[in-house]
This record gives structure tokens, sequence and C-alpha cells, in this order.
């Protein structure tokens, strides 16, 4: 191991002295740090202050990046020859170099004058800790007092020195005199000796208050910063204490119903025990004759684990306890000859399901294999944190072969949902299948951890399966900046659903957020029911090491705005300390009275459930202040589950079988639909090389484009003439009536255009 050709070891910026002495509060300067095998030692800038070590690629960068730190109340100083340090704590170890041994035997001697200041400064505050009650009036008098009397004394002492700098002057004067004065040789030398202490005196009671002054304000500083430290402490321990609390009672009310559960498997109707969900309990005295067929579940805020026992639903007797009927049903209302949820879950992607529709068309099932193209994600994301991803030049390596278009499309994947949701006669049963719908469109995503194409501007997608499935839809991407996508899916077994989306997405180093702004509309042409929904945030894990993984979380409000119904879903976020099933999802339906009607749960990666109530109960106040409600159910029936992947999936980005169709060749479609982009086109043939310099050939025609656009804005604002800008071709814009947002909507034309083959109005982007 050497230093770099031509390097300097450590000391200032060319190798001299460092910047400050050793002794002295900072001590800064140039040494030689070994980073491995391939470069060797590099000249790093490192920063002794306050016991802690810091180091940096150059001074600039003090301001805004330190590249690594070490504490030295704890850490081992070691030398291995005439130049070299080691230093290390823990686990970490840092190999430096200096110039010289003069210039090693400095740092030396600061790291080890740093470090035993460290451990009194470490010994002095253990000393004085203990166990305290959480930070009070009195709490903040004990840290600010020793600060007034400190204060008090710093005054003090300017004070003496004041009348020291006065009689010190006065003195100099004096002796000025003195030396004037014609005196024997002896005596002059002697008086101006005299003189020169005095200076030095005056010098230093002066350096003597500015230490003082000094102390003052790093205690000031460091009271603060222990003050909110101790704080967060404390809180931190209160919620360990709640939680451990919590955690306590719901153990004990698991072993009551566990001890239960043997009885009321059995049959025994005259069991004292009931089925109760996470920390809720029983009233004392409180006694229950519910079969095996009642379920018990936590209200949404809670959202904990429950316990189930089922039965024959025809056995089901109304319960002889006290529970509340705030929110009563009648088991013979799920009923499942009469109710629509009976093909909730027997049709498939494979199968047609209406007798006035055409037999599919035969599509393809398989695109190209994705290469194996090794790339350094790092080198290339290293300078985009904290900007918008969609401004940040990627190459296809990181994408899928398919536009956010056509990802917008495939929220339809589960379309039979809302095919069965014209069939409920009840706003609230058709709320569930309207929640399940929200909820399938996540599926898709748990493997797709590859990032599709931006569109460019005025670039559409149509999916055209008016007599295979009963609908047609088309997105058209109506802005670039921000990036705004508007879909519009007519079906003509009774719903139509409009949005417009735009994508927030912000690279935060280790993950990836991606928040879709915008509100899905989703209208029901029989009964006019409107409903109105957000998506929840999604988030990319492990982009720098690791496995990449997507999680979903947040909730969603859907709010059927004609009758006033609601469901709340809550998208749990991904805990490894937590037993909850991963990816879960809970939520209740509520009419405009906020009288529970289901519980819905599942996971957004594999189905959901809907139960329904029949009973709800206030149950036990939370650590949090909150009363929870215990739902009695029927058991579940499943509305959505997840169709398998494809065969050899993992090597085809993990699309379903929908996916593969949507880049899938059509004749008639418009020259600006994605089908035809030739980057994507290239990138799913397997020619990547070919992708990019496409890519990047359309990424620079459409910024040419904008450079234009600009230009003609500038030349109208000087001719005092008004400039529209871009005008969507599909869609325009208008005030929505039911949440007062301006959104694009679909104005009509692209049908009839095609049908006559006449795109003359489209643009040409590719």
């Amino acid at each position: 191991m050497s230093a770099e050709p031509g390097g300097r070891g450590g000391g200032g910026p060319a190798g001299g002295p460092p910047a400050s002495l050793p002794g002295s509060d900072t001590y800064k300067g140039w040494l030689f740090k070994w980073t491995n095998y391939l470069k060797g030692y590099q000249r790093r800038w490192f920063v002794l202050s306050n016991g802690l070590l810091s180091y940096y690629r150059t001074q600039a960068e003090m301001a805004h990046t330190c590249r690594g730190t070490i504490n030295l109340s704890t850490a081992h100083i070691d030398t291995e020859d005439s130049c070299n340090i080691v230093l290390s704590n823990g686990g970490r170890t840092y190999h430096l170099k200096a110039n010289s041994e003069v210039e090693r035997q400095r740092w030396i001697t600061a790291l080890e004058l740093a470090k035993a200041k460290a451990i009194r400064m470490r010994n002095n505050q253990s000393d004085d800790s203990g166990d305290e009650e959480p930070a009070s009036q009195s709490d903040k008098s004990e840290l600010h007092g020793p600060l007034k009397t400190l204060s008090s004394k710093l005054e003090d002492l300017s004070t003496c020195n004041e009348l020291i700098a006065k009689h010190g002057a006065a003195l100099q004067r004096s002796l000025s005199e003195l030396e004037n004065l014609r005196l024997p040789a002896e005596s002059g030398e002697k008086i101006k000796a005299v003189n020169e202490r005095a200076t030095l005196f005056r010098i230093t009671s002066n350096a003597m208050i500015n230490a003082c002054r000094d102390f003052l304000d790093l205690a000031e500083s460091h009271s603060r910063k222990w003050q909110r430290l101790l704080q967060h402490e404390r809180e931190q321990r209160i919620r360990l204490e709640e939680t451990i609390e919590q955690l306590a009672k719901q153990h004990n009310s698991l072993e009551r119903a566990c001890r239960g559960a043997p009885g009321l498997a059995a049959g025994t109707a005259s069991s004292s025990s009931t089925a109760k969900a996470g920390s809720v309990q029983s009233a004392k005295g409180e006694a229950s004759d519910e079969d095996e067929e009642t379920e018990y579940f936590d209200a949404m805020e809670d959202a904990p684990a429950f316990i189930t026992v089922t039965a024959d639903p025809k056995h089901h007797r109304r319960s002889g306890s006290n529970l509340s009927g705030a929110s009563e049903g009648h088991p013979e209302d799920w009923n499942l000859e009469d109710s629509v949820f009976e093909s909730s879950n027997q049709s498939s992607y494979n199968e047609s399901t209406g007798k006035d529709l055409l037999p599919r068309k035969r599509r393809r099932t398989r695109i190209p294999d994705k290469p194996n193209y090794s790339l350094n994600l790092w080198s290339i994301m290293k300078n985009c944190i904290g900007k918008e991803l969609s401004k940040i030049p990627m190459p296809v390596n990181f994408n899928e072969p398919l536009s956010m278009l056509q990802r917008l499309t495939e929220d339809l994947e589960y379309h039979e949902l809302l095919d069965k949701a014209v069939k409920c006669e009840s706003s609230t049963e058709q709320m569930c299948f309207v929640a399940a719908f929200s909820v399938s469109s996540y599926s898709t995503t748990v493997h797709r951890t590859a990032k599709p194409f931006n569109p460019l501007l005025g670039e559409t997608f149509e999916l055209d399966r008016l007599e295979e499935l009963g609908f047609r839809s088309l997105c058209e991407q109506v802005s670039h900046h921000p990036p705004a996508a508007a879909h519009h899916v007519y079906s003509r077994r009774g719903w139509t659903l409009w949005q417009e989306i735009t994508i927030a997405s912000k690279f935060r180093g280790k993950y990836l957020s991606i928040m879709p702004l915008g509100a899905i509309h989703l209208e029901f042409h029989s009964s006019g029911n409107h409903y109105v929904w957000r998506k929840v945030t999604s988030t990319v894990h492990n982009i720098i090491v690791g496995k990449l993984w997507i999680d979903q979380s947040g909730e969603i409000e859907i709010v059927n705005h004609k009758s006033k119904d609601k469901c709340q879903l809550k998208f749990t976020p991904y805990s490894y300390f937590s037993r909850d099933v991963p990816r879960k999802v809970t939520g209740v339906v509520s009419d405009a009275d906020g009288k529970a009607h289901y519980v819905m749960s599942g996971t957004w990666d594999e189905k959901m459930e809907c139960s329904k109530i029949l009973h709800s109960s206030h149950g036990s106040t939370s650590t949090e202040g909150k009363q929870k409600t215990v739902y009695q159910t029927l058991s579940p029936k499943v509305l959505w589950r997840k169709y398998p992947l494809p065969e050899n999936a993992e090597n085809m980005y993990f699309f379903s079988e929908l996916a593969l169709t949507l880049n899938e060749p059509e004749e008639r479609v418009a020259p600006t639909d994605s089908r035809l982009r030739p980057d994507q086109r290239l990138m799913e043939s397997g020619r990547w090389d070919e992708a990019n310099v496409e890519k990047q050939r359309l990424e620079e025609k459409q910024r040419a484009v904008r450079r234009r656009r600009e230009a003609e804005a500038v030349e109208a604002l000087e001719e005092g003439k008004d400039y529209e800008g871009y005008i969507p071709l599909w869609f325009e814009r208008k005030v929505d009536a039911v949440t007062g947002e301006l959104i694009c909507v679909y104005k009509g034309g692209y049908w009839e255009a095609k049908d006559k083959q006449d795109w003359s109005v489209c643009p040409d982007i590719f």
C-alpha cells in the first residue's frame, strides 16, 4: 500500500502544517486514507472537533457532505510505522497516513487530547444522568439554572477584565514615562521587561474571557441538544411501555379465547367464552350464546389480528348478549343462491362472461425473454437524489417494455368485478365490489420493479375489447411537465370509468416513492351511483443494495356521491416486527348514516374478502384513548382472487396474461399509439443498445418541440397575444361537478376517427 503518485500527506492544502495546532478546539488538515485495493490511499480533508473525527473529499464538502465520522471517546488509537495511524471503533477502522513523522505526531497528540476530553465529557454526563420523570418545568429550570449562573459569572469576569485592562493601560503609561526618565541602563531594561509582562498579562486576561465566553456558548448549545435527546428518549420509553402493556393485554385475551375455542367448536351453545379480536375484552359478567358461524373483527382504526370460528350459516341464531344494534343485519340476506356474490370468484381471465359477446380473439401468450445485461445502478442514480424521477435520463435497462399509459390500462385486468357490481341492487353491496376492484389494480405490481416508459406528449394507447369483453379504453398523455395522463373507459355492460393521473416521484437514496395524484371516477349507468377514490403511495425499496421489492401504504376513501356510502381501506405498510400478514388490506363499508354493513379484508397481492356485519359493539378503550368497535360478522366470501402468472413469467418481466397482450402489434390504431413507439419495440425484442439510441433520439425530438413552443409563447407575449399552449387531441379540460377539480375528460372523436382511419389531427411524435 502506497500513497498516490505525486501526493502529499497530512497537513495543509499544500502538504504543509495543518490548519490548526494541537490543543485547540478544532484541528484540521490533509491525510491519506486507505480506501480499497484498487485505489489504495486517497487524499482526504480531516476535521477533529468535539471528540469527533470527520473526513471529506474536499474542503468545499464541509458545507454539505460528510463522508464518515468516528467517535474518539470509545476509539482505539494505534500506530503502525513512522507515518501511519490506525483508528478503530467497534466495526469501523480508519487506516490513515501522514506526510511525515512530525505531522503524524501532531495528529496523534491532537487525537489523544480530543479522546481524553471526550471521555471526561462522557463521564460527567453519565454522573449527572439518572432515572427521571418526563420533562417538566423543573427539568428545564435545572438545565437553565446553571447556564444563568454561568452567564452571571461571565459578566463578573468581563467587569474584572475591563478593570484589568484599565489599570494595565495606566501601568503601561507609567512604565513608559519611567523609561523616558534618565535612569541607569539597568533600571531601564527592568522597566521594559515589566512593561512587556504587563502587556502579556492583559493579553492573557483577554484570552481567558474569550475562553469563558466560548465555554458558555458551547454549554448553551449542548444544553439544547441534550434536552432534545433526553425528551426523545423519554417519549420512546413511554411508547415502548404502552406497546408492552398492549401486547400483554392482547396475549391475555388470546389465551382466554383459545381456551374457549374448543367448547365452541364442539357446538356447546352454553359456552361462556366469546371469540375476541386483538385486545378487545368482554365486559365483566357479559355472556354470549352465538354459535360457531359468528366472527369478530376489530374496527378499522385499530385493525389488529382476529380469531374466527365458523359453522353452517343455516343454524345461526340471534345473540342473547347485550351487543348494540348499531349495525344489525339478517343472516337470510347473505344467501348464496340469491346474491351476486355467488359468482364473485368463479370467473377467470380465460373465460367469457357474456352471451352477447363474440368469442375472444387469440392473442399472444409470451414475449422474448428479458436479456441479462449488467449495469451499475448507483453510478447513474447517485447524482439524482431528490430529483423528480420523470426528469432523470434513464437507459432502458431499468424499464419494462410497456409505457405508463399501458400500465394505467392494466387496472382493467379485473374488470369483471365492475360487471358484477352492475347487478347489485344494494349500494353498499356494490361498494364492496368497487373496493375490491380498487385493490386489484395493485396485484400486478408485487414483482414489477422495472420502470415503465415515460409517454411522449400526445402519445395515446387504446385497448378495444368491446366485442370480446364489453369495454373499450383510451389513454392520452396530456401534459409532459408535470407528466399527466387522461384515461377513459366505456363498458356496454353498464359502467364508465375516467381519471387523470399525475405521477409525483422522488428518489431518496435507499428507496423510491411514487405518489399518484388525481381522482378516479366510476359511474354506473342504470343506478347513477358515482364513486370517487384516489390511489395510495407505492414505495420501491433497496434501490442501491439488495433485492428490489415494492410496498403499498396509505388509505383509500371510496365515496358514493349519490348515496353518500363510504368505504375506508387501509393498506398496512410492511414491518419486520409485525405479526400481521404482509401486504394486508382492511376496511369497513358504511352507509350515509355511518352504519357499518360489511368488513373488507385481504391482501393487495392475492385476494379480497367481504364479511356481512350482524352486530357491532363498543369494546375497551385503547391506550391512545380511542374506543374500539367489535364487528360480529358472518363467514367471509371471496370477491376477488389474483390470476396466476403465465409460465416463464420471471423471464418476461413478470407480466400477467393481459400485460403480455398490451404491446402486441395491432392494425388500424392511431399513429401515436404506444405500440408503435420504436424504442419500446426494440427493447421488447431484446435489442437494448439500439433501444437506448432510439430513446435518446425521441427525447431530444420532444425537447426540440418544447423549445419551439416556449419560443412561440415568448413571441406571443411580446406581441400581446394569448398563447394556448398544448391542446390534447381527444380530451378537454373541464371542472368536475363532483370534486370541483379541473380534470381532462374524453370529448369524443377517437373511435369515429378509427372507423374512418382519419388520423390527420395526430402529430408526428415518433
